[in-house]
């Protein structure tokens, strides 16, 4: 790969008839500096070439050594690579995304490469026009990510794309998604460590993936040790106010004595509605978690810290998600595709409403 000498380098000042003036670093110094030729030292520098690795770090050292700056521009001339990548999440609020998106651009920014977000907002006029942009921009890859973990359609592009929390309905395409039955598992774990086996559950919109996958790792792991939901789980939606709401119908479905609840914990699919059961189990005079204990799901801070008691909760570790989707897209650019599926183990998170 060739470097251009004229670009914009650290300056180096040097004598002309006595007078000190400054020029930029060129990577003919480099070379005068490390004993080698100008093209050995574009070798080195861009990791081409057949050379011993003690030529390339004396190459790289004397580089150091005299502060020189590659011309960006004459790199992606050299690799036809822009060295950056474009970032297309449909969530302009940034709920789940925004984190992905950080862990991704951490994971990239270690590879010296940059990132250009853009947000779709569910329009596909909008998504066709962020691809061409990136496609103009010769971007050398794409993370497509989005709110919630539904399958989605693949984008429409010949550039190399990784799918991060919002997974593509195609298996030949990569993604990398959330492992829910791994966090309701250990949540369910959590509660029987604790005594609990008298367990419900309160989920989401049924036809949301999550809040499926979530109900039926509850189900599952409850049946390991022979136990099961005290009530079929109950769904509506990601709100505090169905929390609340289904408290009442948990404790009309589970008749019990003043001493007997007929429930002694209630996992949740997400901190909002685990918030909601909190509120409304302490407006009945329910103690959380003497009588009964509350698990939310997800780890949204707003929401769990703020819940009284604060929430037991799982947490998606979304930035270590997204810096591995962007590790399987830097395989992609280098010529490895993956494909399919990959689930991302989560972390439990106890405090006091267990």
């Amino acid at each position: 790969m060739r470097l251009s000498p004229q670009c914009d380098r650290k300056p180096e000042k040097r004598e002309v008839i006595g007078i000190s003036v400054q020029r930029p670093v060129r990577i003919t110094d480099v070379a005068a500096l490390a004993g080698v030729s100008p093209g050995t030292v574009s070798k080195a520098l861009n990791n081409t070439g057949s050379l011993k690795e003690s030529t390339r770090q004396r190459i790289k050292a004397a580089a150091d050594q005299l502060g020189f700056v590659p011309d960006p521009d004459a790199r992606w001339l050299a690799a036809r690579r822009s060295y950056t990548v474009g970032l297309l999440s449909v969530d302009a609020a940034g709920r789940f995304s925004i984190p992905v998106m950080l862990g991704a651009e951490n994971a990239l920014a270690a590879g010296e490469m940059s990132a250009l977000m853009a947000t779709t907002r569910y329009d596909p006029v909008r998504e066709a026009y962020h691809l061409k942009t990136f496609r103009a921009r010769r971007v050398d890859g794409i993370i497509v990510t989005g709110r919630t973990t539904d399958p989605r359609p693949p984008v429409e592009t010949d550039i190399p794309v990784v799918y991060a929390f919002a997974p593509s309905t195609s298996a030949d395409d990569a993604s990398v998604v959330p492992d829910d039955a791994d966090g309701m598992t250990k949540i369910v774990k959590h509660l029987l460590d604790r005594g609990r086996h008298r367990i419900a559950h309160v989920g989401g919109l049924p036809y949301k993936h999550a809040s499926e996958v979530r109900a039926a790792a509850v189900t599952a792991a409850l049946a390991d040790v022979g136990l099961g939901l005290v009530t079929p789980p109950l769904f509506g939606e990601w709100s505090e106010e169905w929390g609340r709401r289904a408290v009442d119908q948990l404790l009309e479905a589970t008749p019990g004595r003043d001493d007997d609840l007929g429930v002694d914990a209630i996992t949740c699919g997400s901190d909002q509605i685990a918030r909601g059961v909190t509120d409304r189990l302490r407006e009945l005079g329910i103690a959380v978690p003497q009588a009964i204990a509350v698990t939310g799901f997800d780890n949204w801070e707003v929401m769990a810290l703020a819940s009284r008691p604060p929430l037991t909760t799982i947490d998606l570790r979304l930035e270590d998600l997204g810096r591995r989707a962007a590790e399987l897209l830097l395989d992609a650019i280098a010529g490895t595709p993956h494909h399919g599926t990959e689930l991302t183990k989560m972390e439990l998170i106890p405090r006091a409403s267990t």
